[in-house]
């Protein structure tokens, strides 16, 4: 036998062997059960909390509901702007798994656009973690049934019923109105993230932007259990959200209708004031569209078709158009002449049908070929004497113009309740230093004393200027909104326009003499409307488009339709106490008389049907 056959059969050194290994097994052992144990400590006892808050954060979400948007109205209770029920698909990121794969599964069901994606995956970017991301509005039910039977493939994909801006009356209203649209990024990094929690639509243009805070309400939350796929199985509780104030509006619908409808097929624009309160009871400007498509995303090529019309349906002449106000003006420059004593009610101008200036051999010349003979004031008005202007301006000078046309309005915003309102120009001194870098020449004052050169204003400010004028100088703010929710909306007063009563007596009665005066520019044209159970008050414009040379002659039939003339008329009514007053604007239109003057006498014949001696404006 040898040593080592002696060696392995020692059972000593075999018993000591076998008891390391297995103290040795033993010792692993007894580590991995007590790591095993401390493990499942940890995790059972020690951080309990911990793992039951997580489980309840995958199970139960918190889910934003959007308040109702407050309703608009008009004076009379028409609803303007409401919300309807639809059904929206919306998507939560964090649940969906592979969002291109859902993308390219809800395109083959949907047949989804290029820009609802590219604007999903913008919203989607600016989400919050764990909030869902409207994708399609106003589901129709062949849409919800497609989803509903491929559920079981869409994660994270979520049908919800929604309340979705509608403007009933359309094109009628979609310029004062405005709408509401999708917030974009711009827009996502100035607003309060609270207050627009799970709402996507913003006021874009009109009182719905003005109005924005008033109209949007507080939003509401609820708690809901979801299961692993991210269904919603409960609503486990809520906080009901806080409805937006409704806006009720000067404006009365059936004005509207008359003004939109009065305009036809030109373009441009009505607006119609309560002198006593300033509140518009209309606001029209043609052509129009239709804002409805701009809520839940108007496509590509709708947009396009608006923005390339040569009409320009988009742009509120109403507001922003700027327009040299022409032959309205002559009224407050002859008060003006008057109130500075510069002209009185027997001053006389002989008008042989050209005007110069002392050392200039330059003729302004009259409208009418060979002029209107010995003219006053009130002859001055009726028949829009140019010469007669002309020469007083240029003894008042550009100074008191500018003095007296921005007491009227002119030359700057009105205050108007509405966003980007245009100032229009009355130009000065120091506004052509300013604007243009030159001297103020005396033949600017020549241009703008009939309302031409450098002055423009919008049909809005036409509007308040003859308000103004019907009231004998008090000067209120125009205003829209007549009451929110419980309150009303408050109208600025400026500082009245201080002149002598027969000062106010001699312009009105010219004013009136246009209409009823057998030489009167609107008489031909009133009158062949009918009878008048009212007595009005008005003036009639011409803007020039295209200059005329020295010596050549206006002739419309060789001039394309964009370079005639633009029409202008502005009228108040009833003479003795004014209750609405009007100004009117159609572009291309020749002749205030003949074509902005008829539209006039439609919206105020139909003022005075709906408020006879004034009842129910109050």
């Amino acid at each position: 036998m040898s040593p080592a056959d002696r060696f392995l059969r020692n059972h000593r050194n075999e018993h000591l062997l076998f008891v390391g290994r297995l103290g040795f097994a033993t010792a692993v052992v007894a580590f991995m059960v007590g790591a095993l144990v401390w493990r499942y400590f940890d995790l059972q006892i020690s951080r309990h909390g911990d793992f039951v808050t997580l489980a309840e954060r995958n199970r139960i979400h918190v889910r934003a509901i959007p308040p109702p948007r407050g309703l608009i109205l008009d004076r009379n209770g028409v609803l303007l702007a409401v919300n309807r029920p639809g059904f929206t698909l919306s998507i939560a990121v964090e649940r969906a798994g592979n969002l291109d794969a859902l993308l390219g599964a809800l395109d083959e069901l949907l047949d989804l656009g290029d820009g609802e994606i590219e604007r999903f995956r913008e919203l989607a970017a600016r989400r919050r973690p764990y909030e869902s991301v409207p994708l399609r509005y106003n589901l129709s039910e062949l849409e919800q049934s497609l989803l509903a039977v491929n559920e079981y493939r869409l994660d994270g994909v979520e049908i919800s019923a929604q309340l979705i801006r509608h403007y009933p009356l359309g094109e009628r209203f979609a310029h004062v109105l405005g709408y509401v649209g999708r917030i974009d990024e711009r827009e996502l990094k100035t607003l309060d993230p609270t207050a627009y929690s799970g709402i996507y639509l913003i006021g874009k243009t009109g009182l719905e932007r003005f109005y924005e805070r008033e109209l949007l309400g507080r939003p509401g939350a609820e708690y809901v259990e979801t299961n692993a796929r991210g269904r919603v199985m409960r609503v486990l509780d809520s906080v009901p959200p806080v409805a937006g104030a409704n806006l009720r509006l000067q404006l009365d619908a059936r004005l509207q209708e008359v003004a939109y409808q009065a305009l036809a097929d030109a373009r441009g624009a009505v607006v119609a004031i309560d002198t006593k309160t300033g509140g518009v009871l209309a606001m029209a400007s043609a052509p129009s569209f239709d804002p409805n498509p701009f809520v839940t995303g108007i496509s590509t090529a709708a947009y396009k078709a608006l923005v390339e019309s040569p009409d320009r349906p988009l742009f509120d002449r109403a507001l922003r158009g700027l327009y040299p106000p022409g032959s309205t003006v002559k009224p407050i420059f002859g008060l003006a002449a008057l109130d500075s004593g510069v002209a009185t009610s027997t001053f006389r101008i002989y008008d042989p049908g050209v005007f110069r200036l002392d050392n200039s051999t330059h003729e302004y010349r009259d409208w009418k070929k060979g002029g209107h003979g010995t003219v006053a004031l009130y002859d001055a008005i009726v028949q829009s004497c140019d010469i007669y202007f002309y020469t007083v301006g240029t003894r008042m000078g550009i100074d008191r113009l500018h003095h007296y046309a921005t007491a009227f309005g002119f030359g700057v915003p009105t205050g108007i309740d509405l966003p980007n309102e245009a100032g229009g120009t009355m130009p000065s001194r120091e506004w052509k230093r300013g604007v243009r870098g030159q001297a103020w020449y005396p033949g600017d004052t020549v241009n703008s004393s009939i309302g031409q050169g450098f002055m423009t204003a919008t049909p809005l400010q036409l509007a308040v200027a003859a308000a103004r004028i019907a009231m004998r100088g008090e000067a209120r703010a125009p205003r829209l909104g007549r009451t929110l929710g419980q309150s009303p909306v408050t109208n600025p007063v400026s500082e009245p326009i201080v002149a002598a009563a027969a000062h106010w007596d001699q312009v009105i009665d010219a004013m009136r003499g246009v209409v009823e005066d057998r030489r009167g520019t609107a008489h031909t044209a009133i009158t062949a409307m009918g009878p008048m159970n009212y007595t009005l008050a008005g003036k009639t414009g011409t803007a020039q488009v295209v200059g005329v040379k020295q010596n050549a002659k206006y002739d419309a039939r060789r001039l394309a339709k964009t370079q005639l003339d633009h029409a202008l008329f502005i009228a108040f009514a009833p003479v003795e106490s004014p209750r609405i007053a009007v100004g009117v604007l159609v572009e291309n239109g020749e002749h205030g008389s003949s074509t902005a003057a008829p539209v006039a006498r439609r919206v105020i014949d139909a003022f005075m049907q709906l408020y006879p001696d004034g009842a129910g404006l109050e």
